[in-house]
């Protein structure tokens, strides 16, 4: 089915977006709920990697200052998931622009952002579902919580607004990319993503060069300001990107959200066929 304009639809404002939002969200939970495969594998393989690395590589890994690694270790983990979330999001826009489920939405009354929005709130929300199921896997082997509740809140804030971002990264590179290859090469693209960075070990103890790089991906400074909110081992880098890992944590997903939310809107409006 080919498309090149939506048909006018009936103006509503802002109750008309949210009414197809609501629907578009309550389509892709449905969708999931029918077919809970993909969660499933989705989860179980995040829990894999925390015993792989929590148990098989754990009795290698010294926390510079001390601790305990799978304290270390969950902060990194938790953001690492909401890394794996890219390719789950892009492979749900590509398949449905593959299936021409795009094209009958964009030539349907509805709003047009409906799409879009309701994918992001659907894959935030299982998001939290993930989070949440690592931070029970994460207490089963060992992590510990010794902030306030306030701080652990805040924690959850910046990890979830990571994914907020990430998943605009994915939405954008679901509408660009066709075949099952590309959507492999961006799985593949997530672990360089994940290692280069503070999730797993300390970038003191990589080459100088390579832990500058390291240091400096976005992934790092949500890792790094979450550590400190649960109160969990760190590493204490010296330099300005460490020291402000917080502020970081928030400039980060927001940049990388006003760079993606744009490209992913206007590539939608620019689709035809």
């Amino acid at each position: 089915m080919t498309a090149t304009t939506a048909p006018a639809a009936p103006t509503g404002g802002l109750r008309w977006v949210l009414a197809d939002s609501v629907t578009l969200t309550g389509r892709s939970l449905a969708h999931w709920a029918r077919n809970p495969g993909q969660l499933i594998m989705s989860l179980a393989f995040n829990v894999l990697m925390v015993l792989m690395f929590g148990f098989l590589f754990g009795g290698a890994m010294v926390v510079p200052g001390g601790g305990s690694y799978r304290e270390f270790l969950m902060p990194g983990m938790f953001a690492m998931t909401m890394v794996f979330g890219i390719s789950m999001t892009t492979t749900a826009v590509a398949t449905d622009m593959e299936r021409g489920v795009t094209d009958r939405f964009r030539t349907m009354p509805m709003s047009p952002g409906a799409a879009l929005i309701g994918r992001a709130v659907a894959d935030l929300l299982f998001a939290v579902v993930t989070l949440v199921v690592m931070m029970l896997v994460g207490l089963a082997v060992g992590w510990r919580v010794h902030g306030s509740f306030g701080q652990l809140l805040a924690a959850m804030g910046l990890i979830l607004l990571l994914r907020f971002a990430l998943i605009w990264v994915g939405i954008y590179l679901g509408l660009v990319m066709k075949g099952q290859e590309a959507i492999t090469g961006v799985q593949t693209l997530e672990f360089p993503l994940g290692f280069l960075s503070s999730a797993f070990v300390a970038p003191a103890t990589m080459p100088g060069w390579l832990g500058a790089i390291a240091e400096w991906n976005p992934l790092s400074s949500t890792v790094t300001a979450t550590r400190a909110l649960f109160g969990n081992p760190g590493w204490g880098g010296d330099s300005w990107i460490v020291q402000h890992a917080g502020l970081m944590a928030v400039i980060w997903p927001v940049a990388l959200t006003l760079v993606f939310l744009p490209l992913a809107v206007g590539r939608y409006r620019s689709l035809s066929g």
